[in-house]
């Protein structure tokens, strides 16, 4: 195994936690994105929305993987006394992905809610 295996394994965490707010996103928040920086328009976002009974289950998956992978390496590292290579990216990326993940969640669920919060602003 070369010295690049246990660097990448730490990415991993990080990585399977970007993809979850990517996959999360997409149906809701990303065309939101999109359009508002004119970048698309209001077809993705319909097209999108289409999806998002299976972008939403497979976004909370993939960032309850993501945090498992951590913690594993967390509970790994912490056994043999080493240092987790990017643990401060990790976190960060964990963080704003249960973030992304946290509002596409929300206004799913909670659409009135949430149109409410959005309008006071």
């Amino acid at each position: 195994m070369s010295d690049e295996a246990p660097h990448a394994r730490g990415r991993l965490p990080a990585a399977t936690g970007a993809v979850a707010a990517v996959l999360a996103a997409s149906c809701c928040l990303l065309p939101l994105v999109l359009i508002a920086t004119g970048l698309a328009g209001a077809g993705l976002m319909m097209t999108m929305m289409r999806y998002e009974w299976l972008t939403l289950p497979v976004g909370v998956g993939a960032l309850f993987v993501a945090c498992m992978l951590h913690v594993r390496e967390r509970s790994r590292c912490d056994a043999a006394g080493c240092r987790l290579v990017g643990e401060r990216v990790t976190r960060v990326v964990l963080g704003v992905a249960t973030a992304v993940v946290t509002v596409a969640l929300l206004l799913k669920l909670f659409p009135s809610w949430t149109a409410g919060i959005l309008e006071a602003l």
